[in-house]
């Protein structure tokens, strides 16, 4: 951690702590409140595996929110297979919602919120393999809820009652890469949140500083279910696969947290 980049960075924040209510300047973003933060601190939005303030990553919410808190993308391996738009959104996926009306007729989706704790309504659950030193998903076709039968019955007629096949897996060099390089320095923002004549304003309150993210943390939170990963694919926009984690287990990732 470079002590200028921190002292820097909390002397902004504090700047824009003490200009009260500031209205939503993405009021057609769900991130808004983040993309308003970014633009006081004149930061570019952007999804690249590095930190956002110097060597800081910076992670705003809404204080009230029950939201994941996002920890970063990261699309799963064998990576040359691109698993996402061909293996699990064309074999695994389902109708979308707006087929037919914002989108074409044959438009598939493939969104998960899933962890290691139980398997989803659609049978997709979260690994840990310590031995391998994997992240991996699995697909278990009994555990399809019934109000899926429709889907049931074309993944049967598919590919199968087995598994995913290839697997996508993440490795634990990856994961600990991505926390030594986007996580190393976390920056966390609380803001309230409230309406002035009918427009969305922030009031940026609460600043905490966690230091130094471990692996061994890491697969401790997704074993416990703290840790999800979340697709979100359609036909025609992969979104990211992303690594989110319930906002109130973030400091457990960390060895070190400072209230600033």
């Amino acid at each position: 951690m470079r002590s200028t980049d921190f002292q820097l960075l909390v002397d902004e924040l504090n700047r824009i702590k003490g200009m009260g209510w500031i209205k939503n300047r993405r009021p057609e973003n769900v991130g808004g409140v983040g993309n308003t933060l970014e633009d006081l601190l004149e930061l570019a939005e952007n999804n690249l595996q590095l930190p956002d303030f110097g060597d800081w990553e910076i992670k705003t919410q809404r204080r009230k929110t029950s939201s994941l808190l996002t920890l970063f993308h990261c699309e799963p391996e064998p990576r040359p297979a691109r698993i996402v738009p061909q293996v699990l959104l064309p074999l695994y996926g389902w109708a979308h919602k707006e087929a037919g009306v914002k989108h074409g007729a044959g438009e598939r989706s493939f969104r998960q919120t899933i962890n290691a704790t139980s398997c989803s309504d659609r049978g997709f659950k979260v690994n840990v393999d310590r031995y391998e030193q994997i992240i991996y998903i699995s697909f278990d076709y009994n555990a399809i809820d019934d109000r899926h039968d429709e889907w049931r019955q074309f993944i049967l007629e598919g590919v199968g009652t087995g598994d995913v096949e290839p697997s996508p897996y993440w490795t634990f060099a990856t994961i600990e890469q991505l926390l030594n390089t986007k996580l190393n320095n976390l920056m966390y923002i609380k803001a309230d949140s409230k309406y002035i004549d009918g427009e969305e304003h922030f009031k940026y309150t609460e600043i905490e500083a966690h230091i130094n993210p471990t692996l061994d943390k890491f697969l401790a939170l997704v074993e416990d279910g703290s840790i999800y990963i979340d697709f979100d694919a359609r036909t025609g926009h992969n979104h990211g696969t992303k690594y989110r984690i319930k906002p109130d287990m973030r400091s457990d990732l960390y060895e070190a947290q400072i209230f600033v």
